[in-house]
């Protein structure tokens, strides 16, 4: 009996109460991003994709709400006239940018137990080829792929012609028949020449010149670019440039048997379903910047989501990284994985080693975070400065700060204002000193709303079509005679905010051909 009284104690409930119940229920699917004590939500995120026209996709919908809360941010710190000035936020942001110097400081450090060869060393290690070669080359083009058999015979003898004049050239004569008669710009105005390590070239033309004596010259060799007559330089002729290449590859091996050591030493290992994760981080960085989750451990370190999303986020757009990691096969996530972690154990040992910034670059990689700050600012007319000039006490300023940010959003929306970036140091700073969340839960909601919306739009257009005089199909509709004249800034979607995920999707990286090898 008692328990049924419950159950109609509960029922009353919902009845008398259904309407505030439905709503904490629902709530947080109803709010799509909160930024400091703006709101947005579903529903707004909903009409802002619609005035723009965007597709109903999740990547774009998340680049809106995420560019929505760095503006309200920034509008929230200028209302508090704060430009982001402290040293220790300043430098918790430019993160990568530190990180990234040390690392140039410790490469010079674990190279130095590479001893630089003397002269004789180095002659020593030209003649025999120990992987760095100098050549002078005459290239006659035919391509194998699309000169027909005739045509390729006619360049073979056309080559076999210049090699019997080359037969015993020196430098000089090589020189100047490389210019007269090769293909290859890359070379023919530079005596023919290429210093080059092993593996550069195609294995026709490395293994040819690996074969000759110095200041010989080969017989035809045959590759996919053509004819090459090769003449191996003598070390004289080569000493400068070969001098200068050949202890670039002495520390390379330095280095490389440095992290071949650390890599042993910390026996890295990758989580089960780590992959699955990683793409999720790609996808919507912002969502794990405070995950704990472990995706790959060593004797000495952790690496967790969140220090996953920044190194993710620190990436330079233009390198595609998050766009490469969603559509990349789950079996190069560990590979991917063991290079985040290698990057962290190097910056360990630059922590043992002592490896600091000095003052004066410090202050310009702050100078550059606060200069950011300000150009976003200011882009956006949130200086304080600028909010000050029209509101006194800080509520004021805030609301001020808001209305511009909504302002500038649906102008941006339309084409109608230009683009103004939020670096993602200056996001992160933002992030961390100020509240910020964005649901998924909402954001959804509001990619629903779209679909629906565009669903009843197109319903609508099919409607109102006239009926066509020849039967169709069921399912198919009429073409209009007319295409409906584009939304002000035109059909598409705001360039500026989604031509950086756009143009990523035009490039699959997994079916990317491997670029061609140098003749």
């Amino acid at each position: 009996m008692l328990r049924r009284r419950a159950a109609l104690a509960f029922l009353a409930l919902s009845i008398v109460g259904c309407g505030a119940l439905k709503d904490a229920l629902t709530s947080h699917v109803d709010v799509a991003a909160k930024a400091g004590g703006q709101e947005l939500s579903s529903k707004k995120l909903a009409e802002m994709m619609a005035a723009a026209q965007m597709p109903a996709r999740k990547d774009l919908a998340l680049a809106v709400t995420n560019l929505w809360v760095n503006y309200h941010l920034l509008g929230e710190a200028a209302s508090r006239a704060d430009t982001m000035a402290d040293n220790k936020a300043t430098d918790d942001a430019m993160w990568a940018q530190i990180s990234q110097s040390r690392l140039k400081k410790f490469q010079v450090e674990m190279v130095k137990s590479a001893k630089s060869l003397d002269a004789a060393g180095l002659q020593k290690a030209y003649e025999a080829g120990d992987g760095m070669f100098a050549a002078q080359h005459i290239l006659i083009m035919a391509d194998k792929n699309t000169l027909k058999p005739e045509q390729i015979e006619a360049a073979r003898k056309t080559a076999d012609g210049i090699r019997k004049q080359v037969a015993s050239a020196n430098y000089a004569m090589m020189s100047a028949m490389a210019k007269k008669y090769s293909g290859d710009p890359g070379s023919k105005d530079k005596a023919g020449e290429y210093v080059f390590p092993a593996g550069q070239m195609v294995p026709e033309f490395e293994q040819a010149t690996k074969a000759l004596k110095a200041g010989e010259v080969s017989g035809l060799v045959q590759t996919a670019y053509g004819f090459h007559i090769i003449r191996r330089e003598t070390y004289e002729e080569a000493k400068v440039k070969f001098d200068s290449a050949y202890q670039g590859v002495v520390k390379q091996k330095a280095e490389s048997l440095f992290v071949s050591g650390l890599d042993k030493a910390a026996n890295i290992k990758v989580s089960d379903g780590a992959a699955k994760l990683v793409k999720s981080i790609a996808e919507d960085v912002d969502s794990y910047r405070n995950d704990k989750t472990v995706l790959a451990s060593s004797k000495s370190y952790d690496l967790r989501a969140a220090r996953v999303a920044l190194w993710i986020a620190a990436f330079p757009a233009n390198m595609q990284i998050r766009r490469q990691l969603m559509q990349a096969p789950d079996s190069a996530m560990p590979d991917f994985l063991k290079n985040l972690m290698r990057n962290e154990l190097l910056l360990k040992a630059a922590d043992s080693a002592k490896i600091i910034v000095e003052p004066a670059e410090m202050e310009q990689i702050r100078k550059a975070f606060r200069s950011s700050v300000q150009t976003s600012m200011g882009g956006l007319n949130l200086l304080p400065s600028q909010l000050a000039d029209s509101a006194k006490s800080e509520g004021d300023r805030a609301k001020l700060a808001s209305a511009r940010v909504d302002a500038y959003m649906a102008k941006l929306l339309k084409n109608e204002a230009q683009f103004v970036d939020v670096s993602e140091p200056v996001a992160l700073a933002l992030r961390r000193k100020y509240d910020a969340k964005v649901t998924l839960a909402g954001v959804e909601r509001a990619i629903a709303q779209v679909t629906e919306q565009k669903a009843k739009a197109d319903s609508a257009t099919n409607a109102s079509m006239p009926a066509s005089d020849v039967p169709m199909p069921p399912g198919v509709t009429a073409p209009a005679t007319q295409k409906a004249a584009p939304a002000p800034g035109g059909d598409m979607p705001p360039q500026a905010l989604i031509d950086s995920v756009d143009r990523e999707m035009k490039k699959q990286q997994a079916a990317k051909a491997k670029s061609a090898k140098k003749p």
